[in-house]
């Protein structure tokens, strides 16, 4: 029997969109949306924990990195932290040329002045003005009709205009968001941006931005997307204004909503990362992005390498991401099902590198995005991975993390088959062994110093890169990150840590340790492991491993740097 205060009848449908001509279900995305970042400050203001500025910084570089344009950076007329980050950003020289950095303000003259006065400086940037309007707020919130709330939008739209002509010296745009525009009668919406758009005068040259936010999801995908067609066939200067979406994930259709608004004419994307934001969400632009791609579109942006995104945005944010994250998650392209495996192992027999992608069960091919097809097709617990783990565990206390054992149990089965018989528990430690421990050649790890600060860690390391001995040094947290920041300036490479174990093989102080890691070295996953008496060596040697078994431990080190050394 339902509960008594589960009731559907208290809740209505959204209403249809009338009175324009629907032309989005026929059209089809061939180009990519303006890209807009709101991690800085919608993601972040969603945060149990806000960021800090160290935190707010690297997200920043790698927001740049990507290739995103339009960065919004936070509310510093309403947030000190926002508003000190956004000088940081113009007094250090943070900004790169084709960037422009976003502010968000309510619509008050004060909100706005501190607002300008935390861009002083800036050489072009995007003032994003906002007011409510939907029905609910006007008569439940403000106690206010339909020309009363324009008004607030016009008159801050003026105070935006007024206070941008005290700085010349910048490059502004002007951004207005009629805020709950999903709740709000679609017609008011476009009377009220109008009404902005006459104090801006924008022109097709020099354009405002109409940002369309689905500040809480109400209604379908498709119902959005009728209420954009229908806002940009009666906006009266649509040659004039960049139609900007904002969508939030309270129904889960955020990324729907997106593509589908683009479909009904809109210019622009506003979203985070990974989907963070608050209530359920906002518009995951990574999955966007990809979607965009799979279907032969160039999105514009570099998303080569998710591990990167993944421990950069995880570590700034502290969110998780779920393993069947879509296109990026851990299990995404994994396999378990028998005939899965049978499928894709057929489809990418037949697949020819001048043909379109036609693999069964992968949309797009995995190594697009820096992953490899020994993780596509993984053995589970029912057909061997669990044993194998049991009989390394059980004979000689090795207890490998789950990334390797899905990495070693393929070799495990494809040496059983050769075979035609069972596997020892020695034979599979040897293998163990003989494919991720190789810490001796071409680089080895001779002797180390560390010297702790605080958090931090200088690390000196005596090493051996084919035959020849070489001194490095490097800080970090720990001795593992001082070690790769030191190699990394020694080298050039690009290496991040995606995963790391250790344990103790056995009871007691005298029994050695082992060490795991998964590194990404220039956009590629590799392992390594180590056995050593002591755990700091262990890890170090298990980072060595990895870098060996990557094949690039040696090709950016000269010769003359090693017989200098």
């Amino acid at each position: 029997m339902a509960s008594a205060t589960y009731n559907h009848r208290k809740y209505q449908p959204v209403e249809p969109v009338t009175g324009f001509t629907r032309t989005w279900p026929d059209r089809q995305v061939t180009e990519a949306p303006i890209w807009a970042s709101v991690d800085l400050r919608d993601g972040n203001q969603a945060l149990l924990e806000p960021m800090n500025v160290a935190q707010k910084q690297r997200l920043w570089h790698l927001l740049v990195k990507l290739g995103i344009k339009e960065i919004e950076v936070g509310f510093p007329s309403a947030s000190q932290p926002d508003y000190d980050f956004t000088r940081w950003l113009i007094e250090e020289n943070q900004i790169p040329d084709d960037v422009s950095i976003q502010v968000l303000v309510q619509a008050r003259e004060e909100l706005i002045a501190k607002t300008f006065e935390a861009l002083k400086g800036v050489n072009k940037a995007v003032v994003h003005v906002y007011n409510s309007t939907s029905r609910i707020q006007r008569e439940r919130v403000f106690g206010m009709g339909r020309d009363e709330i324009k008004d607030i939008a016009v008159r801050g739209a003026r105070w935006v205009k007024e206070y941008a002509e005290k700085y010349p010296e910048t490059d502004w745009t002007f951004q207005y968001s009629p805020e709950s525009f999903t709740s709000t009668e679609v017609d008011y919406a476009v009377e009220v941006c109008d009404a902005v758009m006459d104090v801006w005068q924008p022109t097709p040259e020099k354009r405002c931005i109409l940002n369309l936010p689905t500040t809480v999801e109400v209604g379908p995908p498709n119902h959005f997307a009728d209420q954009v067609e229908y806002f940009c066939q009666h906006l009266n200067r649509r040659d004039s204004a960049i139609i900007s979406v904002h969508t939030h994930n309270d129904r889960g259709g955020a990324v729907a909503s997106a593509e589908l608004a683009l479909m009904a004419g809109a210019d622009r994307v506003e979203g985070t990362l990974l989907g963070n934001g608050e209530r359920t969400g906002n518009m995951d632009i990574v999955t966007l992005a990809i979607n965009l791609y799979s279907q032969g579109v160039d999105p514009q942006l570099d998303l080569s390498n998710p591990d990167e995104i993944i421990q950069t945005c995880t570590e700034c944010t502290g969110l998780p991401i779920h393993p069947r994250h879509p296109w990026i998650g851990e299990l995404v392209y994994t396999a378990f099902s028998g005939s899965h495996q049978d499928a894709i192992r057929k489809s990418l027999k037949q697949q020819q590198s001048d043909e379109p992608w036609q693999v069964a069960y992968l949309p797009i091919d995995p190594t697009d995005l820096g992953r490899d097809y020994q993780a596509v097709i993984r053995v589970n617990s029912q057909s061997g991975k669990g044993g194998m783990t049991f009989l390394l565990e059980r004979d000689f206390g090795i207890s490998i993390p789950r990334w390797l054992q899905l990495e070693l149990a393929p070799i495990v089965q494809q040496t059983s088959e050769q075979q035609g018989g069972e596997l020892d528990s020695q034979i599979i430690h040897d293998l163990l062994i003989q494919h991720f421990v190789q810490d001796k050649a071409p680089v080895s790890m001779e002797g180390y110093r560390i010297e702790r600060a605080g958090d931090n860690e200088t690390l000196a390391a005596s090493i051996r890169v084919e035959g020849l001995e070489q001194s490095i040094e490097g800080k970090g947290k720990g001795a593992m990150a001082a070690f790769i920041n030191a190699w990394q300036a020694r080298t050039g490479l690009d290496i991040h840590v995606v995963d790391y174990a250790e344990h103790a093989m056995g009871e007691g102080s005298d029994v050695a340790a082992a060490a795991y890691v998964q590194l990404n070295v220039a956009g590629q996953r590799v392992s390594g492991m180590a056995v050593d008496a002591d755990t700091v060596s262990a890890s170090l040697k298990a980072v060595v491993s990895g870098l060996n078994r990557s094949g690039t431990a040696t090709q950016t080190v000269s010769v003359d740097q090693a017989q200098q050394a």
